[in-house]
């Protein structure tokens, strides 16, 4: 790690936070999943997994914290985790792959966060199954947030790649 990666897991960090806050309104539709896939993709599974912390706590602190936290951050870790092994593997992702990888993440955190319930109350399926609708919001979401920020960040981080390898030569 150095300062400008942590720099940019920073400034990435605000953008999901803000993001979250900015569309709370739309329940469960968010930028914070599409920004760690992005991440996890093209820096890697640590930064995606720090990201995923950050953003957790960072979101939480305005928004609330509960019992949820740690499944929150269970479930974005997972899905970073597996976005940066999927961009260690594939040196260039399809951008069709990552579109549904993140559809499949929206379904996949809500599996995780489900857990939540079966936790406090010993009842998964029914939490589950009525939870559906947000998990395909929150999937569909995910596609439409990579559409628009693959883009900018695409740009960003083949920016910092060119800076990376000018630091190290």
């Amino acid at each position: 790690m150095n300062t400008y990666k942590l720099t940019l897991i920073a400034l990435l960090a605000a953008l999901a936070v803000v993001g979250r806050y900015a569309f709370q309104f739309l329940p469960n539709v968010q930028p914070i999943t599409a920004i760690i896939i992005l991440t996890g993709i093209f820096l890697g599974p640590v930064s995606s997994v720090i990201l995923s912390i950050l953003v957790v706590f960072l979101s939480n602190m305005l928004l609330g914290m509960g019992i949820w936290t740690i499944w929150q951050i269970i479930s974005w870790c997972l899905i970073g985790l597996t976005a940066g092994i999927i961009g260690i593997t594939w040196k260039k992702v399809p951008f069709l792959f990552i579109i549904l990888f993140a559809v499949f993440s929206g379904y996949f955190y809500g599996f995780i966060i489900s857990l939540t319930t079966y936790q406090i109350t010993g009842h998964f399926w029914p939490y589950y199954l009525a939870g559906l609708p947000f998990d395909t919001a929150h999937a569909i979401g995910n596609g439409v947030f990579i559409l628009l920020l693959y883009p900018l960040l695409h740009g960003l981080f083949k920016r910092y790649s060119k800076n990376r390898f000018r630091m190290t030569n």
